[in-house]
């Protein structure tokens, strides 16, 4: 039935499709830029950055979760930010979201990280209250920030000027 296997480079194939499809539930599909080279070299090149889990169904892949450490100062540890988890339209209600994030749990705990993070789409009420049916505790108080694009090239040139 379910299985949870961390990925390897054969899979980038797989990992961009469903980081395409994901993008298409969030509706922000015109925002998906990666491809298989960025996928390959920041998740198994010589300097990864993020991790794969692959969920699969009877032998066949039907979710992912990809992640990356970061760091609390306030625990002094480092912990995992969940950056996508996936799992394919016919296939949820199986078990298999609450499979792959039981398996980061896991990872956390056997790294001795302190927490488990990620972020939801504020109108997306299925996840947030499956996350919530698990004990996950929205952090409400926080509003979070992105600079990208030509927003960030500006910054990191010093130029401070408005676009």
């Amino acid at each position: 039935m379910i299985s949870i296997e961390p990925a390897n480079e054969r899979d980038v194939p797989i990992i961009l499709d469903f980081i395409r499809k994901l993008a298409e539930y969030e509706k922000l599909s015109h925002l998906v830029i990666a491809t298989e080279a960025n996928i390959r070299e920041h998740v198994f090149g010589t300097n990864p950055v993020a991790e794969v889990l692959l969920a699969y169904w009877d032998g066949v892949p039907v979710g992912l979760a990809l992640y990356f450490r970061n760091f609390s100062t306030f625990l002094g540890q480092p912990g995992i930010y969940l950056e996508d988890l996936f799992v394919e339209p016919e296939h949820r209600g199986k078990g298999i979201g609450k499979a792959l994030l039981a398996r980061l749990a896991k990872i956390a705990v056997e790294r001795g990280y302190g927490r488990l993070e990620w972020a939801v789409l504020d109108w997306n009420t299925p996840s947030i209250e499956f996350y919530r049916s698990l004990g996950a505790v929205p952090q409400d108080a926080w509003t979070g920030y992105r600079l990208t694009g030509d927003a960030l090239s500006r910054l990191a040139l010093g130029d401070r000027s408005r676009p």
